[in-house]
């Protein structure tokens, strides 16, 4: 299990949308299972990823706590500007 915190410059809707994408149907593959906008729950291939975004000062901050997709969470908050 893997829990990371990082800070973007992105929007809030900005950074659900780039989350949804990089996981989601378009991306590896994992389902939806709960949306909000704070928070996406992504289940699949036998773990899940948890996104919880809110605002902090003039960026977006996401929590992220994952079960076998630590290397793609890895990857997916390398590629945030």
């Amino acid at each position: 299990m893997l829990n990371l915190e990082v800070k973007t410059k992105l929007s809030q809707e900005e950074t659900v949308q780039r989350l949804k994408k990089y996981f989601g149907k378009e991306g590896l593959g994992l389902e939806i299972t709960e949306e909000t906008p704070q928070c996406v729950n992504f289940e699949g291939g036998g773990g899940h990823v948890t996104a919880t975004i809110c605002l902090e000062g003039d960026k977006t901050r996401i929590d992220l706590v994952t079960k076998e997709w630590d290397y793609q969470v890895k990857k997916f908050v390398s590629n945030l500007p």
